[in-house]
């Protein structure tokens, strides 16, 4: 039957991180002064996301191995070394985040397919967020709009701060208007490679599930194609199906945001903590390799193994052998080795070598 129970710990993590989003819409829409009312339904959608994300993460972080790499990132990074350590976690952050290098040797069509969406959903969040939190909004100059002889400025406020103007019709306006439609579109061609490749690679017909594989697809080429919608209408219909479009692009984000700490999207938030793992292995290699007993070849960094051994130590685990050395110092080949001449020593004692 199934039970859930919840952990006090990090419910608590997640409402105050939730209070604190409330707060920061306070003061960032100066008291609701630039919070668009029409995007109610998405701060609540959103607020929903933060509590279930930060829940979900802090139960997360919780495991002994989770929350060793989570501190070690940390302490690496605030190291003696700190310049090289942050240089090497910005480079594999733009590099495996921004560009998701890390899935291109799988292949290159797969790597297409990451790369566009995740290029565009980050454009999505990164303009989407902002408004619907009313950090950032939109007015026009008040000088050049009463006045029909020029050209009408735009201004681009953050927190209530006035951070830039543009010229109506130029470039940078089209930009600023247009990016959620361009956005709109990296998410089609990316969810399209990924679709052909799960009509077309037999290992995922045959393992592939609606809820784990296809639903994520599904959810984002709906707000993608409504949210385009929203442009079509706009500039081609006068307005007649905004009401449809626009109930149906909420409905279809909602879900997206109210699914993301429960379903497969959750692997967007975890992503991040992967750079740790390549500063703890550079730091690991530079304080000095172990050498296994056996083979007598490096094979980890003495760190893992140290860290190794006081995880399984934390966790019950005893991997001593005779109480002197741990299973842990010994190489997965080493291991092999060892198994293999224990059998054959076990088969020699008893006289019978087969059967």
């Amino acid at each position: 039957m199934f039970s859930y129970h919840l952990n006090k710990k990090a419910f608590w993590i997640a409402a105050l991180a939730t209070l604190l989003l409330l707060a920061l819409v306070f003061i960032g829409s100066r008291n609701l002064q630039n919070f668009d009312a029409a995007l109610i339904a998405y701060l609540f959608g959103t607020v929903f996301a933060t509590f279930g994300i930060v829940y979900r993460y802090a139960v997360w972080l919780q495991r002994p191995p989770t929350w060793l790499y989570f501190k070690r990132t940390w302490q690496i990074l605030f190291s003696g070394r700190f310049l090289p350590y942050l240089w090497l976690f910005l480079r594999k952050s733009v590099r495996n985040i921004g560009f998701q290098y890390f899935i291109r040797p799988r292949g290159g069509r797969r790597w297409w397919g990451h790369f566009l969406l995740a290029t565009g959903c980050m454009l999505a969040f990164a303009v989407t967020i902002p408004l619907t939190l009313g950090w950032i909004h939109f007015t026009m100059n008040p000088a050049t709009s009463m006045d029909p002889a020029v050209s009408k400025l735009y201004e681009a406020h953050l927190f209530g701060f006035k951070v830039f103007e543009f010229r109506l019709g130029s470039i940078i306006a089209s930009l600023v208007f247009n990016v959620l439609s361009w956005s709109s579109w990296l998410v089609i061609i990316g969810v399209g490679l990924f679709i052909y490749r799960r009509f077309t690679n037999g290992g995922l017909i045959a393992t592939q599930s609606f809820e784990g594989d296809w639903l994520p697809l599904v959810l984002l080429v709906a707000i993608a194609v409504t949210g385009l919608g929203l442009s079509y209408d706009y500039a081609f219909l006068g307005g007649t199906t905004y009401e449809f479009m626009a109930v149906t692009h909420a409905v279809t984000v909602i879900v997206f945001l109210v699914w993301i700490p429960f379903g497969k999207f959750f692997h967007i938030i975890q992503r991040p903590a992967q750079i740790g793992v390549y500063l703890y292995h550079t730091e690991g290699n530079r304080k000095g390799m172990a050498v296994c007993p056996h083979t007598g070849k490096e094979f980890t960094s003495q760190q893992h193994v140290d860290d190794l051994k006081a995880l399984t130590h934390e966790l019950g685990i005893d991997f001593t052998i005779n109480g002197q050395r741990s299973h842990l110092d010994y190489s997965p080949e080493g291991k092999r080795s060892m198994l293999a001449q224990a059998h054959l020593k076990a088969r020699q004692e008893s006289g019978r070598y087969f059967g």
